[in-house]
C-alpha cells in the first residue's frame, strides 16, 4: 500500500507481471546468434541492426563479429565474412565463384501454380485420393496439375480404388521440401480461417464430392 492507501500495482489483483529480462548470451552464444542473423538476411546488416535484434550492446556485437571473422578466415572455408555497404554479410569464397555460377545458370524449376498447389493440398490431406475426387473437390479438371506434380516427384501412385481409379499420395520429397518430419506435422486444417463466402463454397464442394464418391 502507498502512504495514501492506494494499492501499488504489484498489490492490485490481476496486475500484469513484468516480463523477466532474458539471460544475456555468452560471447560464444552471441557469435552464433549473429552468424544466424547474417545467414538469414538477404542484405548486409549493420552493427546497430544486429545489436537490436540480439538485444545486446553494439560493442558486444563488434566482439562477436571479430570471433566470426576468425572463424571465417579466408582460405579455410567456402564462406567468408564481408563488410559491405556499411554492414556485414556472409559471402562465398572467391574460389567457389565459377562453380556457383555454373550451378545457378541451370534452369530453375518454376513455382507451383495455384491449380497445382490446390491439387497438392488435396492429396496431402486426403491421401490416398484419386484424380476424379481431386477434380470434384476443386470443381475443375485437374489432369494437367496432377501430371505436373507427378513429374516433379511431389506425388506418386498408390494403388487403385475399388472402382479402378489410380490413387495418389505425397512422396518423401514433398515432406523434405516442406520441412515435415512426417505427414502428422501438416498444419491443422482447423487453423484455416476462411471468409463466410469461402466457407460456404468449400462446404458445398465437399458435400457434392462426398455424394458423388458414394454413388461411384
Amino acid at each position: 500500500m502507498s502512504a495514501a492507501g492506494t494499492p501499488l500495482p504489484s498489490d492490485s489483483p490481476g496486475a500484469a507481471t513484468p516480463p523477466r529480462a532474458a539471460t544475456p548470451p555468452t560471447p560464444a552464444e552471441l557469435a552464433r546468434v549473429v552468424e544466424a542473423l547474417l545467414f538469414l538476411s538477404p542484405e548486409p546488416l549493420e552493427v546497430e541492426e544486429l545489436a537490436e535484434a540480439a538485444e545486446v550492446g553494439e560493442g558486444e556485437v563488434v566482439e562477436a563479429l571479430a570471433r566470426l571473422r576468425e572463424h571465417y578466415a579466408e582460405g579455410w572455408r567456402g564462406v567468408v565474412l564481408r563488410e559491405v555497404a556499411g554492414g556485414f554479410a556472409l559471402a562465398t569464397d572467391p574460389v567457389a565463384e565459377r562453380a556457383a555460377r555454373r550451378l545457378f545458370a541451370r534452369p530453375r524449376t518454376p513455382p507451383l501454380t495455384q491449380a497445382q498447389a490446390e491439387c497438392l493440398g488435396v492429396v496431402a490431406y486426403l491421401q490416398p485420393v484419386s484424380r476424379p475426387e481431386i477434380a470434384r473437390i476443386r470443381g475443375v479438371a485437374s489432369e494437367s496439375a496432377v501430371g505436373t506434380l507427378l513429374e516433379r516427384g511431389l506425388i506418386e501412385e498408390s494403388g487403385r480404388s475399388r472402382f479402378g481409379a489410380v490413387l495418389y499420395r505425397t512422396t518423401e520429397l514433398f515432406e523434405r521440401l516442406f520441412g515435415l518430419g512426417a505427414l502428422s506435422e501438416l498444419p491443422d486444417v482447423s487453423a484455416f480461417d476462411p471468409t463466410p463466402e469461402e466457407e460456404g463454397e468449400l462446404r458445398d464442394r465437399l458435400l457434392r464430392a462426398g455424394e458423388q464418391r458414394g454413388e461411384t
